[in-house]
Formats: structure tokens, sequence, C-alpha cells
């Protein structure tokens, strides 16, 4: 394990424990989604998690009303949850910088599989705390222990 991966994995429970609201961009409203998976389990943990994707927008997931960006987004939320490709992942993190005041944003996670090194690094210049490359749902069952 490297240092760095290390060093989030002491953050990890902190992050999931304080991320009371979370943006996910790129929820699906198809169940077999893993963004749909995940969202479904981030909200049996108690998070509010709100959907993201300008296809949908408008519509409903899992009960919460859907946007098609994070400006849109009226409330404020913690975390970003990236479920997109590792391309996409940084305009989403240019788009969540300026927020992140005003949001109370502290986070961005991306999903599995995805990194993208120039937007974690502005995101940490930022003052936020980048998680890349992890599922919560997956952190959740690794931490279960310091997150009951």
């Amino acid at each position: 394990m490297t240092e760095a991966a290390s060093h989030i994995d002491t953050q990890i429970p902190h992050i999931l424990k304080a991320a009371r609201t979370i943006a996910m961009v790129g929820a699906s409203p198809k169940t077999e989604r893993p963004s749909h998976q995940v969202m479904a389990f981030l909200q049996s943990r108690g998070h509010r998690v709100i959907p993201v994707n300008p296809g949908v927008a408008g519509q409903s997931i899992l009960g919460e009303k859907v946007y098609a960006s994070l400006s849109e987004i009226p409330d404020t939320f913690q975390m970003v949850d990236i479920f997109r490709n590792s391309e996409a992942a940084g305009a989403v993190v240019e788009e969540a910088l300026p927020l992140a005041k005003e949001k109370g944003l502290e986070t961005i996670w991306m999903q599995l599989d995805i990194r993208h090194e120039e937007a974690a690094e502005k995101a940490r210049s930022a003052g936020l705390t980048v998680v890349m490359d992890r599922c919560p749902k997956i952190e959740y069952g690794r931490f279960q222990s310091k997150l009951s």
C-alpha cells in the first residue's frame, strides 16, 4: 500500500460519517447500474443522496429529484461522488470547486477505476479531500467497525 493510500484509509471513516448529504454525478434510474445500487446503499446508511444526471433531470431516482448539474442543487452537500469516466471527472471537479464554500463541500470521491490526478490536485489545493478509485459501498464494508 502506498503512503497516499494509507493516508486516505485513515480519513475514509471520517469522510463517510461527515458526508450526510452526497451529490452523486452520474446517478442512474436503472436498477441494474452500479450507481443506482450504491445510491440505494448509501441511503440505507442514513445519507441523503442527490442524483445529478442531465439525461433524466427533473425526474426522480430513489425518491430524490434529479438535477442536471451540481450548480442547480439548492441544498448543501458535503461530498461529490463521481460515477463518470476519468475524462469526465475533470469537468465535474471544475464545476464543484466554485461551489465548495457555498455548499459546504469537503470531499471529492471518484468511483472505482476513476482517477484524474490534475483535477485531484486542484481540489486538494482548494482544501478538499480527494478519494480516487474507491467505492463508498466497499469502504463501508472495510471500515464497518469504525462506522457503527
